[in-house]
């Protein structure tokens, strides 16, 4: 009878409990969605963990090699030396010429703007002789980003795409010599 009397006051507690708990989620609106998005917050937060642990060892990471060996070789460097942020474009731009130059190549440059049609024949003639082209993408007009793309495409040229002028630093003389 004893266990029998616990059994029920356990039930009734458990009872009251589940009552009470049903009144505060009733008075709280949007609580089941709140749980969720709370959950899907911590998720999203444990995901930015995750990738800035990436970020962080692929930074350690050796540098990426450009694979071409550039000597004799005529490599275009399509991007402006002087635009917004001129120190860091230049700075891209002269480590490209340095690392070029040591490794025996010739460096050619144009700056991807939008000057008529001289300034389009003068990109195609830079193109048609380089053996090699670096493209700043940050700092060239849309029409000479897609003539560039379209034209180591058709022709098979390797062509490596420059986002953003510090990425420049990465370019060493070792890598275009392998």
């Amino acid at each position: 009878m004893r266990a029998r009397a616990q059994v029920v006051i356990r039930d009734t507690k458990l009872a009251l409990a589940r009552d009470a708990l049903a009144e505060l989620a009733a008075s709280v609106p949007g609580l089941p969605t709140r749980a969720r998005l709370a959950r899907r917050v911590e998720w999203l937060g444990d995901r930015v963990q995750d990738l800035m642990r990436e970020l962080l060892r692929l930074q350690w990471l050796p540098a990426p090699t450009l694979q071409a060996d550039v000597r004799e070789k005529a490599v275009l460097y399509v991007g402006s030396y002087l635009e917004q942020n001129a120190d860091q474009q230049a700075a891209g731009a002269n480590v490209a010429q340095q690392a070029i130059e040591q490794a025996g190549g010739r460096f050619l440059h144009h700056a991807g703007g939008d000057d008529g049609a001289d300034d389009v024949a003068a990109l195609e003639a830079g193109l048609v002789a380089a053996d090699l082209v670096i493209c700043q993408t940050g700092c060239v007009s849309h029409d000479a980003y897609w003539r560039v793309h379209d034209h180591c495409k058709r022709t098979g040229k390797q062509c490596v795409l420059v986002d953003q002028p510090q990425a420049m630093h990465f370019v060493r003389k070792e890598a275009l010599l392998t």
